[in-house]
């Protein structure tokens, strides 16, 4: 179980950038548990380079992160790791290994040089396969999945991880709309019992759904962060997104969709 109360994601004076052009400029951002965090924007906005950036797993420009107070560049790998999970956009297999054996993977910063796997770590990675509706593949080669089976066990693999904050590069890539929608709520879920989860998404409209707030990045550098009924409006995702959005109402909430001239283009 998650402990609201400590879990804590920090990041000051950010900046980001990738041969030599600006992406994310001073960027100031702290999440606590119970929280969901979105970040929109365009392709080539810098999301996917702005969470690995935030995971540590590249160098920043300038600025500091940090988990539950530890620096997460001057901190042994394994240590983050306990504390924070990334599943990244786009996952190879190599090697043949069965649906259960990947999914545990997510419990080597958890065990020791000398250790083998407990059946608490077994217990993790059957229960996160469950979650994700896999338990009846956990003896199938990972390579016979369909791309949709394969996105939900990389899912499982970041909850058998059981982080205190999951960074998530398009979780909903390859999902079909329930699976989407499951997704999503599996992690509002995490987020609800405690979790920091922060998830860079393209559909807009899974934020207005599912975030506490939204992180806009413009790619030049600009950045907006608020609430997500707040920041989210049809100028403001028109800019982002440079083409033109028009609200809808749904049930109690705001729809966006685009508006832009199709007939123009060539379909």
């Amino acid at each position: 179980m998650h402990r609201a109360d400590t879990s804590t994601f920090y990041c000051r004076n950010l900046r980001v950038s990738v041969a030599g052009r600006l992406l994310v400029d001073e960027l100031a951002l702290q999440v606590s548990g119970g929280e969901l965090l979105a970040i929109l924007g365009q392709n080539g906005s810098g999301k996917s380079l702005t969470m690995h950036t935030l995971a540590g797993l590249r160098d920043r420009d300038m600025g500091e992160v940090s988990v539950n107070g530890n620096d997460v560049a001057a901190t042994r790998r394994q240590e983050i790791a306990r504390h924070l999970a990334l599943l990244p956009q786009h996952v190879d297999d190599i090697f043949p290994a069965t649906v259960l054996d990947t999914a545990m993977i997510g419990r080597h910063p958890h065990i020791g040089r000398l250790s083998w796997e407990s059946e608490h770590d077994y217990a993790a990675a059957t229960m996160a396969l469950a979650s994700v509706g896999l338990q009846g593949l956990a003896n199938r080669d990972v390579l016979t999945l369909s791309g949709g089976e394969r996105r939900r066990l990389a899912i499982a693999q970041v909850l058998t991880q059981q982080p205190d904050v999951y960074l998530l590069d398009e979780p909903t890539n390859h999902l079909d709309p329930q699976h989407q929608l499951d997704a999503l709520q599996l992690f509002r879920d995490m987020a609800d019992e405690g979790a920091i989860v922060i998830a860079s998404l393209h559909d807009v409209n899974l934020a207005v759904r599912y975030a506490d707030r939204c992180l806009l990045l413009y790619g030049d550098g600009r950045w907006d962060l608020g609430a997500t009924g707040d920041i989210l409006d049809a100028e403001r995702l028109s800019a982002l997104y440079s083409t033109p959005m028009e609200a809808v109402p749904w049930r109690s909430h705001k729809l966006f969709i685009a508006s832009g001239d199709v007939a123009s283009q060539d379909l």
